[in-house]
């Protein structure tokens, strides 16, 4: 057995300028990093298909296969272009706002978006430098929006614009990411984010333009507009790779003192429909130049923990931080302690909505549930596609899960999983050989050792084994 007990939490970390170095990826893999978050709003795909090499090859020196998430731009709306690339909008003046190409200024401000009249009423908010300018609708006059200035200060070229008020203008989360799409499909991007989703529509628009790639990439249903927090358990649902907190817009967006109860809301939603999530966005945003994180900020990440998260990501933190190294050891320190205290044998029994009729889910809680009953030391999941793995570990056992698979893709992306190690495995042809060596990749891989005993659980269609397999097995 491993000296160290093994992190259960999966720590997310966004590349950028300051950790594209190879030798940088290297050491955020030996930190700790699992997942690694390509944000496509920044950068160019020549670029991206750099980063992407440069991380599969230090997962292949490391000995330690790492997920990659791309994550979609969606349709956020921007400003355009403005005097000297800023203007200070100053609390009480009347501006204009129009959605043409034009350079902006103070008194009028370009929308790269032609449709900004149809999206907003009189009355409506509207947002500006993350929140920090706030605007009220006062008009629709011809092709431009006559706003009050409610909450003054400086915004740049190109900095987001947020609607809260509107939704049906809007356009499709996925609508113009086709370009990403089909980098995503060709470098073999392990998940997709889709941002501004705010209806189960947009997936499967993203989701339509990845199967006619010839692809297979799990989506992930970023939660960060109203819309979408309000119908989330339909998004959740059809959100084939899970869903994020993506807090950052969700704030902006929502009254701030919504956001706690929302991101607990959601991370329970998606427990009980056995779909990982990812709670981001400004967990150790002090990190970013300072070397210690605020108190405020440790108990943000714990409190994701507690509530059931099975990730949690770094933004800024390790894309242009000063100390992505040590952000990462701080988050691997914090998840770790707060693991000490979590609920495991309840969640067991509560945390799933479980199905009477759904055998693989019954299947994986009993491999679980086993654990506590018998004493068990680990245990052991062969899967094709990773579902297996996801059911067990959405039931929170307590002791190692060792997820095995012949499939890299697969591999890679059950890195997002709490709880969950994987590795590659050969193929299996016969149900003897799996039983015998998945007891023996228990004892390789550190989870248990010989006398223990384990539980295998898997699911195989090529052995013709749903998720109906469980058998304890003692590990030579």
């Amino acid at each position: 057995m491993s000296a160290r007990p093994r992190r259960r939490t999966k720590i997310v970390a966004t590349l950028g300028p300051a950790t594209r170095e190879p030798d940088q990826i290297e050491a955020l893999i030996d930190a700790g990093v699992d997942v690694f978050r390509l944000n496509f709003s920044h950068g160019t795909p020549p670029e991206h298909a750099e980063a992407v090499k440069r991380i599969r090859a230090a997962s292949k020196k490391l000995g330690r296969e790492v997920g990659i998430l791309g994550d979609l731009p969606g349709p956020k709306l921007r400003l355009g272009d403005l005097e000297e690339g800023f203007a200070v909008l100053h609390s009480g003046s009347v501006i204009e706002m129009s959605g043409d190409d034009g350079v902006g200024n103070a008194e009028h401000l370009p929308v790269q978006f032609a449709g900004i009249t149809k999206a907003v009423n009189p009355g409506d908010p509207v947002f500006l430098a993350d929140g920090r300018v706030r605007l009220k609708v006062l008009e629709i006059s011809g092709p431009n929006v006559k706003l009050e200035v409610e909450a003054g200060g400086a915004v740049s070229s190109h900095q987001g614009v947020n609607l809260p008020g509107a939704d049906a203008e809007l356009p499709d989360a996925g609508s113009h990411d086709e370009e990403w799409i089909e980098f995503a499909c060709a470098n073999d991007i392990d998940l997709l984010a889709v941002s501004f989703v705010r209806r189960p529509s947009d997936l499967e628009l993203v989701k339509s333009k990845v199967e006619a790639q010839g692809a297979d990439i799990p989506l992930i249903a970023k939660i960060e507009k109203p819309q979408a927090a309000e119908r989330a358990e339909e998004i959740i649902a059809a959100a084939t790779g899970g869903i994020m907190v993506a807090r950052g817009d969700l704030g902006v967006e929502l009254p701030v003192e919504e956001v706690p109860g929302t991101q607990k809301r959601l991370i329970k939603l998606a427990g009980q429909a056995s779909k990982p999530v990812i709670t981001a966005t400004q967990m150790l945003a002090t990190m970013v130049k300072a070397s210690q994180p605020s108190r405020a900020e440790v108990t943000d990440v714990a409190n994701a923990i507690y509530d059931g998260t099975d990730a949690v990501m770094l933004s800024e933190e390790t894309a242009i931080g000063e100390h992505p190294l040590e952000v990462v050891r701080v988050m691997d320190r914090i998840a770790r302690r707060t693991e000490e205290q979590l609920p495991y044998g309840d969640w067991v029994f509560n945390r799933v909505d479980t199905k009477a009729d759904d055998v693989a889910e019954a299947v994986a809680q009993v491999a679980v549930a086993a654990t506590y009953r018998l004493g068990l030391a680990a245990i052991v999941v062969p899967t094709g596609s990773g579902r297996t793995a996801r059911l067990v570990s959405a039931f929170r056992p307590r002791e190692p899960v060792l997820a095995v698979s012949s499939n890299p893709a697969t591999v890679r992306r059950m890195n997002l999983l709490f709880g969950v190690s994987a590795a590659i495995a050969e193929p299996w042809t016969r149900l003897r050989q799996l039983l015998d060596e998945c007891a023996l990749l228990a004892r390789e891989h550190g989870v248990a050792k010989s006398g223990d005993l384990i539980a295998i659980t898997a699911g195989l269609p090529e052995l013709e084994l749903g998720t109906n397999l469980f058998e304890v097995h003692r590990v030579p």
